[in-house]
């Protein structure tokens, strides 16, 4: 039941933004910055584990893992407004996001620094 209500509440998230988005773009990106996600990741696993080293380490690694995914934001509007259409703009700043993140973690593991 528990496992059914999580999956709830965040999927309504989703979907209001979505659905904010087709009124009010700034609203919905607001929303959407909010790192929901993180933020519901780390109340279930509290919830599931009252572990706090665990929670202190997800929310360590979402700190750095941020960085790159920020490619993605930067990159996709540029491709779009190039004509790039949408799904090829998707896809290639997905590509770059991941090399972005390939990166960062190699950067990361040459500062000793393990996600």
């Amino acid at each position: 039941m528990i496992y059914l209500l999580k999956v709830l509440f965040t999927s309504v998230l989703v979907v209001a933004v979505a659905e904010l988005a087709k009124r009010n773009s700034l609203a919905a990106a607001t929303l959407a910055s909010i790192p929901l996600v993180s933020v519901l990741a780390m109340i279930w696993l509290y919830i599931d584990t009252h572990d706090i080293e665990r929670i202190s380490k997800l929310a360590s690694g979402v700190f750095w893992l941020v960085l790159p995914s920020l490619a993605l934001f930067a990159l996709l509007p540029v491709m779009l407004k190039a004509g790039w259409g949408f799904y090829l703009s998707l896809a290639a700043a997905t590509c770059a996001t991941v090399i972005c993140y390939l990166m960062l973690l190699w950067l990361l593991s040459l500062c000793g620094i393990r996600l």
